[in-house]
């Protein structure tokens, strides 16, 4: 693996321990924020982060497949 997919990896990585911890705590505290996108408000609860966290686990797999 080069260098770039390994400083990928490592981000990826780090982000998918926050989500961890995001979703962890939202899920905890009952907490459902509303977030302004453009012009919508969107809604994040735990679920946003465990599908954020499984988007960035496929990306790591695919990295780390040889070329």
């Amino acid at each position: 693996m080069d260098v770039s997919k390994q400083q990928a990896v490592q981000f990826l990585e780090k982000e998918i321990k926050t989500y961890i911890a995001l979703a962890l705590f939202l899920s905890k505290e009952g907490i459902k924020q509303r977030v302004p996108v453009e012009d919508k408000e969107i809604l994040i609860s735990p679920t946003y982060y465990k599908e954020r966290m499984r988007e960035a686990r496929k990306l790591v797999h695919e990295l780390r497949k040889p070329n």
